[in-house]
């Protein structure tokens, strides 16, 4: 890829290392305390205010995966890949008005420990294994991975020095000064992210209308990227075969649309539509990562508020992480002429990179290579340390040490915490050394693989009394053998099939659905086989109930705090985004 010759000036390293001295500092300030308890460390003691809730939930989601991943897939399959940023705010919508007010009102320190209260010990257990592997093989290796091409291209660093550097630089507050320490760094990152992000969308869209304004920028960005000049074409006609499969060299793509057709690879419309189902509830409910901002909420009204605030965050995410790589598209970078579909595709991940070297002026660049490490610091920390608090609660205090002392629990989170930051390197360094692979691809591919079962069995539970914990272990043994089932018939049998049915089943999203409804099916006949006994056993405050109390707990008290009010507005926002990307445009 051309431009990736990069000179970073005196006045860039002083605003990049000016941030991560900021940085540090407010890690140090918030973990200083010494004498603190399990909740201190692992959930803040459970004083987070609304503005850091909301900060810390999406600056531990946005990660490589979005700056360095997304960014590149949306140069490939274009504005599509933003549905997966807005069907968040529906996932949201569940969070903020159902879910919520029954896990905190169950006063519990990890989702795998609701788990047990609602269906048994054995769910528990195997959910905080899978969830932990998740964490180091899903989000924090692949992100590692994704910061160190940051390091190899701006310091040329080797792949392997660049994954411990930014291993060991973006864990180590959340070892030392556990959630606390991790929630208010995210208040500064996700102001810098949003402010570097802005800023190349701004430069990009100033570039591409040459003189002429953003609005000409736009404009021109819409035209290339629906096809509107002859290479582009050529390129969209070309490729759409690697896009949709099963199709032919010379069928249509819409690279604007926001709904795909059932073939797509990365972004069918069902994905839009379903990924809540069988992402959505896992990612943003039962993921300890995400929902441990919630648990750690001062009360109801600031983790609804906090959500609310996640909600807009998500609506302005892809204007940041989305429309860089259309910008990137409409100027024809070299690697769009290459053949090879896996070297575009690898190629790709350094749009962002490339772009702040293209755009940027000197200072600025400090401040976006700041966002950047960010992305990552935040993320890095904030899945550390759920994964170090799962380990401990889940596992060794409930199995095998149960009446130590706070202080022996904490120094506990600290060293499991330590060893899984180094396991997650080995995988980053084995993703940089051996690997060609679209980041943001990756994780997804690896997203719709883990969550289907776990969100079959969440929402199951949560809505109906009869299901117990045998259904629940029946449902996630048979939806993950369903899961390994479908990617062996996508890479054995089917892998050069073009036919229909296959066409339909090698998109990864697809995947998903299918073990999602499967799982579903699955819950729904063994609740109907298993014994009723114990139904009565379940409390209200674990399952949905209408006249629950908790249902109307903190919606706010004032005009300008009303939590109804705020999420409307968010929602209209969503629905004015989707009719734009799929009529106007």
């Amino acid at each position: 890829m051309s431009n990736t010759v990069f000179t970073l000036s005196f006045w860039d390293y002083f605003a990049f290392f000016g941030y991560f001295v900021l940085l540090s500092f407010i890690g140090y300030w918030y973990g200083r305390k010494k004498d603190e308890s399990s909740s201190d460390y692992f959930l803040a003691g459970r004083t987070l205010p609304w503005y850091v809730v909301g900060s810390s939930y999406i600056a531990a989601n946005i990660s490589t995966e979005h700056f360095i991943g997304l960014i590149g897939a949306a140069v490939i399959y274009g504005i599509s890949v933003a549905t997966g940023e807005w069907s968040t705010v529906i996932a949201f919508t569940f969070l903020i008005w159902l879910f919520v007010p029954y896990l905190l009102t169950s006063k519990v320190y990890t989702t795998p420990e609701y788990l047990e209260l609602r269906f048994n010990k054995s769910v528990r257990i195997i959910f905080a294994v899978v969830s932990i592997l998740a964490n180091v093989f899903a989000f924090m290796g692949p992100v590692i991975y994704g910061g160190s091409l940051i390091l190899v291209e701006f310091f040329n660093l080797s792949p392997i020095v660049a994954c411990f550097v930014i291993g060991i630089t973006t864990g180590g507050w959340a070892i030392w000064g556990g959630l606390k320490s991790v929630a208010f760094m995210d208040v500064l990152t996700i102001l810098i992210m949003v402010f570097g992000g802005l800023t190349v969308t701004v430069l990009g869209l100033t570039y591409l209308g040459d003189g002429h304004g953003i609005v000409a920028g736009f404009s021109k960005m819409i035209d290339v990227n629906s096809g509107g000049v002859t290479w582009a074409k050529e390129w969209i006609d070309e490729n759409v075969p690697n896009i949709l499969k099963g199709a032919q060299q010379g069928d249509s793509y819409n690279r604007l649309s926001v709904i795909q057709p059932l073939n797509h690879y990365s972004n069918p419309w069902t994905h839009w539509v379903f990924s809540f189902f069988y992402i959505g509830l896992w990612y943003t409910v039962v993921n300890q990562t995400m929902v441990q901002k919630i648990f750690a909420a001062k009360d109801m009204y600031h983790a609804r508020a906090g959500m609310v605030l996640a909600s807009f965050l998500k609506l302005l995410l892809p204007v940041i992480v989305v429309i860089p790589g259309l910008i990137f598209f409409a100027m024809k970078p070299e690697f769009l002429g290459s053949t090879d579909w896996s070297f575009q595709s690898e190629q790709a991940n350094k749009t962002y990179i490339v772009m702040i070297n293209i755009l940027v002026p000197t200072f600025m660049k400090g401040i976006l290579l700041a966002a950047l490490f960010g992305a990552i610091q935040s993320t890095v920390s904030s899945v550390l340390n759920s994964t170090s608090t799962m380990f401990t609660m889940d596992l060794y205090q409930d199995i095998y040490k149960k009446n130590e002392s706070e202080d022996h629990y904490i120094s506990i989170g600290k060293v499991s915490g330590l060893i899984f930051l180094l396991v997650s390197v080995g995988f980053a360094i084995l993703l940089a050394t051996v690997t060609k692979v679209n980041l943001f691809i990756l994780i997804q591919a690896l997203y719709t693989f883990i969550a289907p079962p776990f969100s079959a069995i969440f929402l199951l539970g949560m809505l109906w009394k009869r299901v117990n914990g045998k259904d629940a272990l029946i449902t996630i043994v048979a939806g993950f053998a369903m899961a390994g089932l479908l990617k062996f018939l996508e890479f054995g049998p089917w892998a050069n099939d073009t036919s229909s049915i296959a066409s339909f089943i090698k998109p990864f999203a697809n995947q998903g659905l299918i073990t999602w409804l499967f799982s579903m099916l699955v819950c729904i006949i063994s609740a109907f086989i298993t014994s009723k006994e114990g139904e009565n056993l379940i409390g209200n405050d674990l399952v949905f109930n209408i006249k629950g109390e908790a249902l109307r707990e903190g919606l706010g008290n004032k005009w300008y705090n009303q939590i109804f009010t705020w999420w409307l507005l968010c929602v209209l926002i969503l629905v004015f985004i989707i009719i734009f990307f799929s009529v106007i445009v």
